[in-house]
C-alpha cells in the first residue's frame, strides 16, 4: 500500500491561520489526518509527543523559528520527514532549510496537489508499517477510510466528534486514555476548559456502541480516565 493509499498522520505547523485551517481542511478532505500546532515552541512539543508521518513546518514562526524547530528534532534523533513551507523561496535559503534538517522545501505561493505529491514521497521514503486504515474491538470495527463504524451485523452512526473520540479510543484499544490525552487529540485543546464536553460525549458513544449489546465495551477506570476493550466484567 503506498502513501497515495493510506491515511497518512499530520502535522501542520503554521501560525497564519488562515493558511492553517486551509491545510488541515485539504489533507483532512482526501482522507488524511492533520493536527495543527500555531508557533513553534507548541509545534516542537507535539512532534516530539506524536507519532507523524510528515511534519509540514512553515518557517517563520512565533516563539521558535522553523529552522530551530527542525534541529532540535534532529538534535534528539527525531527522524520524522518535514517539508519546509517559506515565503523565502532563493536557491540560499532553500539550502539553509535543507542543511537544518528539512527533507524538503516548498517556496509559497503553491499548489495543494504538489504539496500533497510532496508529503506522500516523504512518508514513502520513510517506510515501515503502514498505519490501520481498519480498527476492531470485539465485534466493534471502526473504518477510517469509509468512516463506516459496525458493530456486529448492525451499523451506527456517528457525529464527527463521536467518531474522532471512538477512532481515539480504539487506537488505543486495551489502554487507559486520559481525560487531557482526550481533550488535546480528538478537541484540539490544550488547556482543561472546565466543562463536561467529554462526560455528554462519552455518555452519548456509550449508548451507541454499547446499549442493546450483552457485553460492553466502553469502560469508565475510575480515577484514571477510559478504556475500550473486549472482555472486560
Amino acid at each position: 500500500m503506498t502513501a497515495a493509499e493510506r491515511t497518512m498522520r499530520l502535522l501542520i505547523i503554521e501560525d497564519d491561520r488562515e493558511s492553517a485551517d486551509y491545510l488541515v481542511k485539504a489533507f483532512r478532505e482526501v482522507g488524511h489526518i492533520a493536527d495543527h500546532a500555531a508557533d513553534g515552541e507548541e509545534g516542537l512539543a507535539m512532534a516530539e509527543n506524536g507519532d507523524y508521518d510528515v511534519l509540514v513546518v512553515d518557517r517563520m514562526l512565533p516563539k521558535r523559528d522553523g529552522l530551530s524547530l527542525i534541529g532540535a528534532l534532529r538534535d534528539k534523533d527525531n527522524t520524522t520527514p518535514v517539508l519546509i513551507l517559506s515565503a523565502l523561496g532563493q536557491v540560499d535559503d532553500r539550502i539553509k532549510g535543507l542543511r537544518a534538517g528539512g527533507d524538503d522545501y516548498l517556496p509559497k505561493p503553491y499548489s495543494f496537489a504538489e504539496l500533497l505529491a510532496r508529503v506522500e514521497v516523504l512518508s514513502r521514503r520513510r517506510g515501515g508499517p503502514a498505519e490501520d486504515t481498519l480498527y476492531r474491538v470485539g465485534d466493534l470495527e471502526l473504518d477510517r477510510l469509509s468512516h463506516r463504524v459496525a458493530r456486529g451485523k448492525d451499523e451506527l452512526t456517528l457525529q464527527p466528534r463521536e467518531f474522532r473520540l471512538l477512532e481515539y479510543l480504539m487506537k488505543h484499544a486495551g489502554q487507559v486514555v486520559t481525560r487531557t490525552m482526550l481533550l488535546e487529540n480528538v478537541w484540539d485543546y490544550h488547556f482543561d476548559p472546565q466543562t463536561n464536553v467529554i462526560d455528554v460525549h462519552i455518555s452519548r458513544l456509550r449508548s451507541k456502541i454499547d446499549k442493546g449489546f450483552e457485553r460492553p465495551l466502553l469502560h469508565t477506570i475510575r480515577g484514571a480516565g477510559y478504556m475500550i476493550r473486549d472482555g472486560i466484567r
